[in-house]
This record gives C-alpha cells, sequence and structure tokens, in this order.
C-alpha cells in the first residue's frame, strides 16, 4: 500500500541555502519496503557492517545496504512488540533497547536472525501518558546506558522520576543523575566526552537548547521536584552519595526571571550550554551525534551533529568549559531533509544517516517517514568552523582562508544579543537586546582565524553574528553567514 505524500507545512522562513549546501553535502534517499511505515528513532552500527533501526512502532530492522554509494538495501526484521526505541545500542551480541517503560537487553539464542530473549535491565521509573518518552545514550565506556525521562505533560510529572535523568548499570541498578527535564529528544556524549541531552522549548525553557547532565545539578523545571526522596533511598555499594546529594530539592526558581539571575539564587541550577535561537536555528532539537569520521565527513570532525524534528533539517553545534561552566556555539548546516528527524548516526565511511518520522506534531518535510543520508562530495565548503569566547571577545575559526584586506575592518562584522524569559509560560521572546561592537579584528598568519575584540560582551546571552561580508581568499562568501554563541561566562 502506497502512501501519498502529506503537503510540506510551512513552519517558518527558511535558510534559503539548500541549493548551495548540495554543492557539499548531497542527499542520498535509502530505499524501504513500499508497505513499511519505517519511523526511525534510534541507529546503530553492527560489527558487520549492517545498520540496526529502532523505531517508534516496537520494531528493530537489520539493514544491508544502507551504506554503498548507490544503497540497495535488504530489511530483516529482527524484533517486534517494543514501544517507541529511542535508544539502541550494541555490545556482546546484545542489543541494549531504551523504550518508554524501561531498557531491554534482547539476544538471539538459537541464531535463527530473530530476538528471542527480551530480559528486563531496569524499570526502575514509572509510565501512565503516551508523552513520556524515554531517551537512551549508547553504552558508555562503563557499559551504563544514561536516560532522559520526559514529563508525563509539559507541567506535571505523574509518576516517578519523569524529568529526570538516570543511569541504567549494567547490573541493572538504576542512579538518578540529576532532576529539572522537560520534554528531551536526544542524549549522548558531546564531542569532550561528557554528557549532554538536546531539550525542547516549552515552560520554563525559551528555545531549545543543548544541556550538560550535570550530576546534582538541576536542569531548570521543577515540577520534578517531587521525586527527590525517591531519589535519596537508591542509595547503593556503587553510588552512596546520593541520600546526600538528593537529600532535598532546589530552591524554587522565580518566574519572569532571567536564567543569569536565577543561577545565583539556586547553585544546582545548570544554564543552557547552547542556546538555538527559536525558528532561526529549529523548533525542536532531536538526536544528535559526534563527528569520529577522521576527516571523511569534511572539515568537521569532532563537532557535534543535530537534528532537528519540526524543520526537517541537520545543524551544527561546538562546546567549550569556561570558568567551569559549559558553553558554545550552533551553526546551521543542511536543510531540505524529507521529513521529521528524530535520530542520526555516522557510518564507517563518514557519511551521516538521518531518519525519523512526522507523526505527532507538524513538520516542514514532507514525507512521514523517510531515510535519509548526508554524503560529503569532497569539497570544501567556506563556513565559520567554530566560535570559541576570549576575555576580549571572541576567536572565529573559518574552513578556509579569509580575504585579510576585508576581515581585517571592524565594520565587516555585526552582532546583536539577547536572551530569554526564564518563566513558568511556554517558551519565550528574544528579550533585553542589544548592539556591541566589533572595535578590532585581528588574523591569524594563515588565514583561519580571526580575533574580534568586542566592546559589550553581555554575560547570559546568546550573541548572534552575521558574517555576510566576510570573503574567503579566493573571493567567496560563506554558505551560511550566521552563528550563535552562548555567553555563559567571560572568561577570566
Amino acid at each position: 500500500m502506497s502512501i501519498a505524500p502529506l503537503r510540506a507545512e510551512t513552519l517558518g522562513e527558511y535558510w534559503g541555502t539548500a541549493e548551495e549546501e548540495a554543492k557539499y553535502y548531497r542527499i542520498v534517499d535509502i530505499p524501504f519496503p513500499e508497505q513499511l511505515a519505517l519511523e526511525a528513532g534510534s541507529f546503530e552500527v553492527l560489527p558487520d557492517q549492517r545498520l540496526a533501526i529502532g523505531t517508534r512502532r516496537g520494531e528493530i530492522y537489520l539493514v544491508s545496504g544502507a551504506f554503498d554509494k548507490n544503497p540497495r538495501t535488504d530489511f530483516h526484521r529482527y524484533a517486534s512488540g517494543l514501544d517507541e526505541i529511542m535508544g539502541l545500542s550494541f555490545r556482546d551480541n546484545a542489543f541494549f533497547v531504551t523504550q518508554q517503560t524501561e531498557v531491554t537487553r534482547i539476544t538471539d539464542t538459537d541464531g535463527d536472525g530473530r530476538a528471542d530473549d527480551f530480559h528486563t535491565l531496569c524499570d526502575a521509573w514509572g509510565f501512565r501518558n503516551y508523552h513520556e518518552f524515554a531517551f537512551g545514550s549508547k553504552l558508555d565506556r562503563d557499559g551504563n546506558i544514561w536516560v532522559a525521562l520526559c514529563l508525563s505533560e509539559s507541567y506535571r510529572s505523574k509518576v516517578p522520576f519523569r524529568g529526570w535523568c538516570v543511569k541504567v548499570a549494567q547490573d541493572g541498578t538504576m542512579i538518578p543523575i540529576c532532576s529539572g527535564i522537560r520534554s528531551p529528544c536526544g542524549i549522548g556524549p558531546n564531542e569532550h566526552g561528557v554528557m549532554f541531552y538536546a531539550e525542547s522549548q516549552g515552560p520554563w525553557n525559551g528555545s531549545c537548547s543543548l544541556k550538560v547532565l550535570e550530576p546534582g545539578g538541576f536542569m531548570g523545571h521543577p515540577v520534578s521536584f517531587n521525586w527527590y526522596p525517591n531519589a535519596a533511598e537508591r542509595d547503593s555499594p556503587g553510588s552512596p552519595e546520593l541520600s546526600e546529594r538528593f537529600a532535598s530539592p532546589p530552591a524554587e526558581p522565580k518566574t519572569q526571571s532571567r536564567l543569569l539571575a536565577e543561577r545565583k539564587r539556586v547553585k544546582e541550577l545548570v544554564p543552557y550550554a547552547v542556546v538555538f535561537p527559536y525558528i532561526k536555528m529549529g523548533r525542536s532539537i532531536s538526536g544528535f551525534v559526534v563527528d569520529r569520521t577522521g576527516g571523511k565527513f569534511g572539515p568537521f570532525e569532532n563537532q557535534i551533529f543535530i537534528g532537528d524534528f519540526s524543520l526537517s533539517l541537520v545543524m551544527r553545534a561546538t562546546t567549550e568549559k569556561v570558568n567551569g561552566v559549559w558553553q558554545g556555539a550552533c551553526y546551521p548546516f543542511r536543510e531540505g531533509l524529507a521529513t521529521g528527524l528524530l535520530a542520526c548516526e555516522f557510518t564507517p565511511q563518514g557519511d551521516l544517516i538521518v531518519g525519523g518520522t512526522n507523526r505527532g506534531w507538524p513538520v516542514r518535510g514532507p514525507k512521514p517517514y523517510a531515510l535519509q543520508r548526508l554524503d560529503w562530495t569532497g569539497v570544501v565548503p567556506f563556513e565559520v568552523k567554530e566560535i570559541n569566547a576570549r576575555p576580549d571577545g571572541f576567536m572565529v575559526t573559518f574552513t578556509k582562508p579569509v580575504d585579510s584586506a576585508v576581515a581585517t575592518r571592524p565594520t565587516t562584522y555585526s552582532l546583536t544579543t539577547y536572551t530569554h524569559i526564564y518563566q513558568q509560560g511556554y517558551g519565550s521572546p528574544e528579550v533585553d537586546h542589544t548592539v556591541p561592537q566589533v572595535t578590532e579584528a585581528r588574523v591569524s598568519k594563515d588565514g583561519l582565524q580571526v580575533h574580534l575584540q568586542i566592546n559589550g560582551l553581555q554575560q547570559g546571552h546568546v550573541h548572534d553574528f552575521d558574517f555576510q561580508n566576510v570573503r574567503s581568499h579566493d573571493g567567496e562568501p560563506l554558505v551560511h553567514a550566521k552563528a550563535y554563541y552562548t555567553l555563559n561566562e567571560i572568561p577570566k
């Protein structure tokens, strides 16, 4: 049975760069059976070079041929009967599956290619509502799976540990990590190996963001405070500090405030590491992965690639720790994907697999579900590669040498800053705008970096850069002229 494509919904302005992006990163459609409703929620690359796909409909498919230059695929259903698979990892001939109600260890004991042993590794959290998704990481170096648990609703945590991140150990022990999560849609290590998650715009979250999962931290939404007594009771030989760490909840944040002000009041409050300005940079950020391809995907090795469900696009992000606090920047990358993205994964060949669905919420992409791949063409785009904070401004790194005559002029650059209202209400407009001034621009000898001295840095604000006047040494304009740095701390 064929399903007619849905009409794409207008959800905000396009970047308008898809045609130029295609010169550097082409979109490859990976075929799948016409009758298969492939709502991909998670991916894993297997040792035998097959792709494993966990779906929202509770199935695991093993796919051959997805990594070929011109993919011709074979789909094999390995498991079914699960629920909203938003985490998939493979080790020692077993799948570790994060679904809404539990983390499950799944194996094929008789070797017939079908799962036949389903072992509940951990189900120590509650489930009552369709919105109570659970997003699981890959197995970390110690064999743990980190799980970000969605609230029951935007304003309620009806059953234990909804709105928390927990860690599931190899023996199934659940260790509470932090509270205050609203609606996660991705979890995993950043480029430095520290566990982060993707948070959605909504109550107590003015825009989407990447946040670090700080043990004992508070991610910002106080409705999950009611589970602190439960967390304190989970002391074990592996985590004897929990009774002290979660002895009492943090102070209640004040609504209609600013995150910077509330950080001073609520010591456990963890600020957004990277804010993705609403619509400018997605509306519902989702699964992310770090480029460890060794340059096979272009000039962005060791950077975060993150999807967006609503706008059907992929962005980049970089993070750094300044004065003990995580912060960083996000950058446009590739728009024009076919459906709402939930998951992404790099292949051994260095390409980026993406997939998802349009079920449940409005999506820009025209298809109800899709499986696609971004392949680097081998041509290096002229892009802002990375922005790093400096005590007097920012260091901007480009993928190609800049035209020094243009790049040394302070008037080449413009930026604004803003923050969001930290409030109980849903989302926030951009507020408290300022217009800092670039006073000096110094270009490195190799032409790849520009040190911008800036008068008017604003702690706690997004610094919204416009680089449209910058040119490469060969006269090229940037593929994407915008970048957004979240300045939680000014380096000392």
